[in-house]
């Protein structure tokens, strides 16, 4: 009666213990903030780190030198944030930022703001380009789409619900959305002519686009996630999960557009290679010492050279790895 109970525990630890013994370790651990925070973007090359801290604004780190650069205030309440998503330039020319009802745009190079917009609806999600061309995906189901130089905003109204996702080309032509309604829409973003359509079986969680704007992702609650080209609208490979269900925190196209670098919100960090949707890698964030969280949300990853992954999660630590 006693030794079945044994053995299944035995069994158990063992399994336990070659599940962890897989995960590489981090080479390398860096505490940007012990506050707590709502989103953060690393840019392409890793050098800058966007994090929205729940009581000392946004703040700008030169991941290089492991210095703040910048420290921005959206709102009018003082040493808070309410600020709940981040994007960086792919030029890392410009950041934005969206709290529920507005958006801010600023310059990286000097920490100064191009401008403050109010929304028309809840903001659920930013992207924006490198000519500052930026996006905001909106819960009434339409997209803004505003070009700070030439003063232009449009509203593009693809979706029939709310809009979690938004994504944009390097060059600020292309956009790519997704919503509650499982539509992926890829549209001019100057115009809103609408260039392709897909569609997945339930809600959107995650779109992303090249910066060439000659591959679209997205994918869905159910673990749905599709690769396609561009400008024929043919898919590419859908990623090999083998999961009932699986959400992405955050996705970006890595190693000249031959890999898919993507996040979750329980921890794991995923590398794919985009021609057969395989999984290559895995890694798995850590917990701050003596947090209250059990969990932790990877809210951005980036590949600075082949094989050299690195991420910024709601823990408050970038992280580095090896493939």
């Amino acid at each position: 009666m006693i030794r079945v109970p044994m053995l299944l525990f035995w069994s158990t630890f063992v399994l336990t213990g070659l599940l962890t013994a897989c995960q590489p370790p981090a080479t390398k651990v860096q505490v940007i903030t012990t506050d707590a925070s709502y989103s953060a973007s690393l840019s392409n090359d890793a050098s800058i780190a966007l994090v929205s801290t729940a009581h000392n604004g946004v703040q700008v780190w030169d991941l290089t030198t492991s210095t703040l650069s910048y420290q921005w205030l959206q709102g009018q309440q003082k040493n808070t944030s309410n600020v709940i998503e981040t994007a960086i330039s792919a030029n890392n020319l410009y950041a934005a930022t969206i709290s529920s009802h507005s958006l801010a745009i600023w310059r990286l190079t000097d920490g100064s703001s191009v401008g403050w917009w109010s929304l028309p609806s809840y903001a659920q999600s930013v992207a924006i380009a490198n000519t500052g061309q930026t996006l905001v995906g909106l819960v009434d189901g339409s997209v803004m789409s505003l070009s700070p130089e030439k003063a232009r905003l449009i509203q593009f109204l693809g979706h029939q619900e709310k809009v979690n996702s938004v994504s944009i080309s390097a060059d600020g032509n292309k956009a790519l959305s997704g919503g509650n309604d499982g539509k992926v829409l890829l549209w001019q973003a100057q115009t809103g002519q609408p260039i392709q359509q897909w569609q997945l079986t339930s809600r959107i969680t995650k779109v992303v686009i090249n910066d060439s704007g000659t591959l679209s992702f997205a994918s869905d609650i159910t673990g749905n996630a599709t690769l396609w080209q561009s400008g024929t609208g043919k898919p590419i490979s859908h990623l090999d999960i083998n999961r009932r269900q699986m959400t992405f925190s955050t996705a970006r196209f890595v190693n000249h557009d031959q890999q898919l670098l993507t996040g979750t919100p329980s921890r794991e960090i995923f590398l794919w290679q985009i021609n057969s949707g395989k999984r290559l890698s895995r890694w798995q964030v850590q917990l701050s010492k003596n947090t209250q969280n059990k969990g932790a949300v990877v809210y951005s990853a980036a590949m600075i050279a082949p094989g050299s992954i690195v991420s910024i999660s709601s823990q408050g630590l970038v992280e580095y790895w090896q493939h």
